[in-house]
């Protein structure tokens, strides 16, 4: 049974820290639901297993090592981990590649930093029907633990892209003739009225900030329009994932 000391769960320990994620271009999935789809996706390296994640998990279990409770402890990023972890191969395509399918719905989070955010904006992409979410610019690996558990197992359902120039993005975009709309509290066009006029109807790609300092002005004033989500009580605004929540359905 692999312990904290066996070789292979060292190398996976490792995989903790980015540094190490680009390096190598795997990254660990943790628990039940991302092995699952990582399995589906057939990303999966290596798998570990504790006893008793096998005995509750038999569908999951049948290739995986076991390893020791304090093993996969050191694996998981969780206060109480599940019992299963996963090696797993990055996603990646590059931007180009993520647009040769003609998608409709593209949702591009730029600059956004935070792991928890970002993995939700990803798992609300994919249940709206994207094919592609780009991390633009400085934004936050896709790989970070806390971001691969936010996303629920989305990150295998859809094109991942890493891209350092946001307008890059911006051009690929309109290139493939979606239309590009950035999500902003000051924006020009109300949603609500873009919907009821129809005009959301073509393929979009949505541009989204961080919560705390939004889309900066180059990428504001590269986009289309400027969209802001309508405030009916008396709530100061909207967080990052109910905004692109709306957008993306809308």
């Amino acid at each position: 049974m692999f312990t904290t000391r066996t070789p292979r769960v060292v190398a996976a320990r490792r995989l903790r820290r980015r540094r190490e994620r680009d390096a190598t271009g795997r990254f660990l999935a943790e628990g039940p639901q991302a092995v699952r789809e990582a399995l589906r996706a057939a990303r999966v390296r290596e798998l570990f297993v504790t006893e008793a994640a096998a005995a509750h998990y038999p569908d999951l279990a049948a290739d995986g090592s076991p390893i020791t409770e304090d093993g996969l402890a050191a694996l998981a990023e969780t206060v109480q981990p599940q019992g299963i972890v996963a090696v797993c191969e990055a996603v990646d395509v590059p931007l180009a590649g993520a647009f040769t399918n003609n998608p409709r719905l593209v949702a591009v989070l730029a600059g956004i930093r935070d792991p928890g955010n970002a993995g939700t904006v990803l798992r609300t992409a994919d249940a709206a029907g994207a094919a592609t979410v780009v991390f633009a610019g400085d934004a936050v690996d896709p790989y970070n633990g806390k971001c691969v558990r936010a996303s629920a197992g989305s990150l295998f359902h859809v094109d991942v892209v890493r891209e350092r120039a946001p307008a890059a993005v911006v051009a690929a975009a309109r290139a493939a003739g979606l239309a590009v709309l950035a999500a902003t509290g000051h924006g020009d066009a109300d949603l609500e009225a873009l919907a009821d006029a129809g005009a959301l109807t073509a393929p979009t790609a949505w541009l989204f900030g961080s919560e705390a300092h939004g889309l900066p002005e180059h990428l504001l004033a590269a986009a289309d329009r400027t969209v802001r989500v309508p405030i009916h009580g008396r709530a100061e605004s909207l967080n990052l994932a109910a905004a692109a929540a709306v957008c993306l359905y809308s």
